[in-house]
């Protein structure tokens, strides 16, 4: 038997499916229906694991002919992509927003693995934790330098 919970599973099965095509629209009942469970279970997945730090738009029009629509997001090349980010910073950046993001660059190939663990080390809360109530706003103006810092051209 698998160790994957129903999120796991919901978040598989539509990240299959985008796979094969860039834009999907689901409905929430027939989702819910397809994996025995509430619909708010796949709200749940859609607000968490396709939000547009991991590069997801989502679309939702709710009622009776309600839909949801998924798009994975199309860089058109890494400084838009780093623009995106330092908008979607601002003032505070939590640890786990933090990841997403280091994760993303990676992903993008806008960081090495090793650049990507040492961001991970100084932005995590074994370091900015001793900041108090401060942490997400350290964390923030760090994350605003490193992606200023990557947005220059190399020479």
């Amino acid at each position: 038997m698998s160790n994957q919970n129903t999120s796991d599973l919901i978040e598989a099965y539509l990240k299959k499916i985008l796979e094969e095509s860039s834009k999907i629209e689901i409905r929430r009942a027939e989702m819910a229906h397809l994996f025995n469970c509430v619909p708010s279970q796949i709200n749940y997945v859609i607000n968490t694991r396709f939000t547009i730090q991991r590069g997801y738009s989502v679309e939702s029009k709710r009622g009776g002919g309600g839909y949801i629509r998924i798009a994975k997001v199309q860089i058109s090349d890494s400084d838009q992509l780093l623009k995106q980010m330092a908008q979607f910073t601002g003032n505070e950046l939590s640890e786990k927003d933090a990841l997403i993001f280091i994760q993303k660059l990676y992903e993008e190939k806008v960081i090495t693995k090793r650049e990507g663990n040492l961001m991970l080390s100084v932005l995590g809360k074994q370091v900015l934790g001793k900041a108090g109530p401060d942490e997400d706003y350290l964390r923030a103006q760090l994350m605003h330098s490193f992606l200023e810092r990557l947005s220059y051209e190399e020479e």
